[in-house]
Order: C-alpha cells, then structure tokens, then sequence
C-alpha cells in the first residue's frame, strides 16, 4: 500500500499524481514521483514550540506575544502577559497549552502566540 506524499513546498495533503509528477493544486508546485520513492521518511518533529521556535516543556514560563480575545467573552489577555506553569496537551483543534491565567482563569493558548519566558 502507497501513501500519498505531503507537498514538500507548502506541506498539504492534498496531493494527486499525474503520469511520473506530483502536484499540489494548493500552491501549483510540481515533483517527480520518482524522488519520493527515493527518499527516506521523514522523522516527525514531536516538539512543541514557541513562536521563536524556542522547545516548550510542561512547567515553563511564557509570555504571550499578540493580544488574544478570548471567544464568548468580552476579556482578553493583553501583550506582555506572564503565564506561569503551563501543560502541554495534545488538542485536535491547534490549542497545545494548558494554563491558568490571573484574572482569567483556566485558559487553552496556542504554542504560536506565546515566547517562552
């Protein structure tokens, strides 16, 4: 059974092959279909990083970089905000930290909005 390559430009799935080339019809690049069979897999990055691409572990300090509006409140958690003690989860839905905010309260962020501490 063959997988179905991940464009190597913009890393979509949504790949097709035509004749001896892949394509992605996301950003119309184009590769050999030989090449991929030719390349060893690639071994995933399980990492959690920042936004500095700094690695992220349960218990570190980090500062939020962009003000975020949290959804189905009026509040948000400013620039420069300290978050003390975060868990790193595994979400389906791109939230990968686990943390309480003062003033807030338990709060989900993204590991792409936050600099480690």
């Amino acid at each position: 059974m063959s997988t179905t390559p991940k464009c190597p430009q913009c890393n979509s799935e949504n790949v097709y092959q035509d004749g001896n080339l892949w394509i992605c019809p996301e950003c119309f690049h184009e590769w050999s279909a030989v090449a991929v069979a030719e390349e060893a897999p690639a071994e995933a990055d399980t990492h959690k990083r920042d936004a500095f691409g700094n690695i992220l572990q349960d218990g570190d300090s980090v500062t939020v970089i962009k003000e975020l509006k949290i959804k189905g409140s009026s509040s948000v958690v400013k620039v420069g905000t300290k978050v003390k003690s975060i868990r790193l989860t595994d979400a389906g839905d791109g939230h990968d930290i686990a943390c309480k905010i003062d003033g807030i309260g338990s709060i989900n962020l993204k590991s792409e909005f936050v600099k480690k501490a």
